[in-house]
């Protein structure tokens, strides 16, 4: 859980058993929110050169710098795979930044979204603006409470579902689960696709694994694809993905001009290189 000793002179410090041995630092300036809800400490920090920084029981969740490039490919990646998505699931993520990025396609016509902690979307709204814009969009249907129990409800209702959790620790732990999956397959319409939050290739192998096996033996077609971002533990993370259909390493369709020209990190050809992988986590995949 985090705490104050995480902050001493004016740094803020990140560990944590997921990555044993290692930390990560930022420079902070002001602490704007540190508080307790019922699941998680929330924490929000102005950074002396990476913008507000949001942490959830210590762990860095995100920082205006670089928190495009998990929002965009996160989102996209699934977005553009599939032919038209038009209703789209999102579990957890209270801070909009999916969202956001699903709202730029025009193709969707409702979003639902569903967080177990409402004040993770309080306090992004008040700090974070430029992510919880996301909420604005009249298509988004918010629900709050558990994203498993909510999935058991949905039978083939939703084209594409992204899981931005938190690593699997305290309430996100059973968003890694077998079951969880098996609950997604039954939530997803035919020719449905799944993205998941992936944790990282080197640090998370375990993990990784487990995903990875998990989806492929639930899915037509399993993916692992890598994003860069210099504020995660090892600068980097993946999206794990199945699908029910479609490819997943191209876009389905040529993305809009007016799409593209608003992002930042994702682009047709970043889709595909994000599928290729190092040698050792390719090999270690391929072991399946």
């Amino acid at each position: 859980m985090e705490n104050q000793d995480q902050i001493k002179d004016g740094w803020f410090f990140e560990t944590c058993p997921l990555w044993p041995g290692m930390g990560f630092s930022l420079e902070i300036e002001k602490i704007l929110y540190h508080k307790k809800s019922r699941f998680q400490h929330i924490g929000v920090y102005q950074t002396r050169h990476h913008g507000k920084m949001l942490a959830l029981d210590g762990i860095i969740q995100l920082t205006e710098s670089d928190e495009f490039a998990y929002q965009e490919m996160l989102a996209h990646v699934p977005l553009f795979a599939h032919p038209r998505p038009e209703q789209v699931l999102v579990i957890g993520g209270g801070d909009g930044g999916i969202l956001r990025e699903i709202c730029r396609h025009g193709s969707v016509k409702t979003i639902d979204f569903c967080e177990i902690d409402e004040e993770v979307i309080r306090v992004s709204k008040e700090f974070l603006p430029s992510l919880a814009c996301g909420f604005d969009d009249p298509r988004i249907r918010v629900h709050i409470g558990d994203g498993h129990a909510f999935v058991l409800e949905k039978k083939k209702e939703y084209d594409v579902i992204i899981v931005d959790s938190s690593d699997p620790i305290g309430p996100g732990d059973v968003l890694f689960k077998k079951p969880f999956y098996e609950g997604l397959k039954a939530a997803l319409k035919p020719g449905g696709i799944v993205a998941t939050q992936g944790e990282s290739i080197f640090l998370h192998q375990e993990c990784v694994l487990r995903l990875a096996k998990i989806t492929k033996e639930l899915f037509i077609k399993q993916g692992y694809s890598c994003i860069m971002i210099p504020t995660y533990p090892g600068g980097n993370i993946g999206i794990c993905l199945g699908s029910l259909g479609p490819d997943l390493n191209k876009p389905a369709e040529p993305v809009p001009d007016q799409i593209q020209d608003q992002l930042k990190y994702y682009t047709p050809e970043i889709h595909a290189a994000s599928f290729v992988l190092p040698h050792f986590a390719k090999q270690m995949l391929a072991r399946l």
